[in-house]
């Protein structure tokens, strides 16, 4: 096919679209809408994720971990960084290409262990913090948690911050004293007396009843490990930052085999992970439905035309097209529809988007205290997430679809008879 008959297949196709004006503008009002809906679907779960993991990664161990390979297995003292290792993680948390992924670094020793009070004993997670990075990293220092006291500071010693539901089953207060019990390095039980400082409430029972925290220093004379952490828990300044984080992280740092494990967020917390695939999976599912929906609108429309063409089709064959043209000729118009139309929801969808929840969709009124999943409290106002890819990804869904679209009643008319296409009326 010569370049100059191209051109005439062409202009021949984007004439029908513009002769046949309401037809096309129904089809790319059905193909609009879609667009807008897939936009709108996808700003506000890529908003919805952003928080969900945020918040997740800011109750647990941060968008990405750095411990001994074997700790997130065994959970023991034996398993801890010493300083040899801090001082290489501290280096390359320092190298210019992750620390412009850095929001937040922070390190912690864990242990388990129990809190007692002469009223009960509980098994708690007891968590040695570096008082300033920890309240600027967890969601546990934050004011709006707090229902009590304050959380640890600078120049504190014999001070715990304790869950509201542990307080309750320990009966304790602002002020009140318990002893929290753990093996130390050397495998003795070892006791440390602290002092409520304050009281937090997450909404997460598992969290309120079962994490204490006190100061680095207190946990690491008490259990004798020296400067020694279990955990070096990094924050980003986004989650979609983590894999080149991690890429540069581990060719820094090293394989596991030289003591030190680089886990992104996904491994160290597998629940949370595995919340996010399946709220992921049934976003699949809305979107495929929608792309059905749309495709069968541009179907009917462009079939309907087909059918209705019969004559003018058969004239174009009389004049010298063949069947493949023809067809090129249909699925050009399908194509143009879908370009046109794409373009215009995409904008339009982060439009209407941006204009209606700029500041973030409060659902807040539809809910009764807390609202939380797979152990993480979620934010209750959901801010669009807008991103380049997100423009690609709609543009390359309606392109497909259209495409998809567009081959059957390409292939109808192919199938016209040119005799018969005669006899139709114009």
């Amino acid at each position: 096919m010569t370049r100059s008959r191209r051109g005439v297949l062409l202009r021949l196709a984007r004439r029908n679209v513009v002769r046949q004006w309401r037809r096309s503008l129904l089809t790319g009002m059905a193909m609009m809408l879609g667009v807008v809906a897939l936009v709108m679907a996808r700003t506000i779960g890529d908003g919805a994720h952003e928080d969900w993991i945020d918040s997740g990664v800011r109750m647990g161990t941060g968008h990405v971990t750095l411990q001994h390979p074997q700790f997130r297995f065994s959970r023991k003292l034996d398993h801890r960084l010493p300083a040899a290792a801090r001082a290489r993680i501290a280096a390359a948390l320092e190298a210019p290409e992750v620390a412009s992924l850095v929001a937040q670094v922070t390190p912690r020793l864990e242990m388990m262990g129990l809190a007692n009070s002469p009223t009960a004993a509980v098994p708690v997670n007891i968590i040695g913090v570096e008082s300033e990075g920890e309240a600027r990293f967890s969601q546990l220092g934050v004011e709006q948690r707090r229902v009590g006291g304050r959380y640890l500071e600078p120049g504190d010693r014999l001070h715990a911050y304790v869950g509201e539901r542990l307080a309750q089953r320990l009966d304790l207060g602002l002020g009140s004293r318990l002893v929290l019990t753990a093996q130390d390095a050397s495998g003795e039980i070892a006791g440390q007396l602290v002092r409520v400082v304050g009281i937090y409430r997450t909404g997460v029972p598992e969290v309120d009843e079962a994490v204490v925290h006190i100061p680095l220093a207190t946990a690491q004379e008490w259990l004798g490990v020296e400067d020694d952490v279990t955990t070096v828990a990094v924050l980003l300044t986004s989650a979609w930052g983590v894999p080149r984080a991690l890429r540069r992280l581990r060719a820094r740092i090293g394989e596991e085999g030289d003591g030190i494990a680089v886990l992104g967020w996904r491994q160290a917390m597998p629940e949370l992970d595995a919340a996010i695939k399946l709220d992921d999976f049934w976003g699949y599912v809305f979107n495929v439905v929608l792309f059905v929906i749309v495709a069968l609108a541009i179907v009917n429309t462009i079939l309907m035309s087909v059918l209705y063409r019969t004559r003018e089709f058969g004239v174009l064959r009389a004049l010298g097209l063949t069947k493949r043209e023809t067809a090129t000729v249909v699925f050009t118009e399908g194509m143009i529809l879908t370009a046109v139309a794409g373009m215009v929801g995409v904008v339009l969808g982060f439009a209407v988007t941006w204009l209606l929840w700029h500041d973030g969709l409060d659902y807040s009124g539809a809910l009764e205290g807390e609202l939380t999943f797979s152990g993480v409290v979620l934010d209750t106002v959901v801010v669009p997430v807008f991103r380049r890819v997100q423009v690609v990804m709609s543009l390359g869904s309606i392109v497909i679809v259209g495409l998809l679209a567009s081959l059957y009643p390409a292939y109808r008319a192919t199938r016209i008879d040119v005799a018969e296409a005669m006899k139709f009326e114009a």
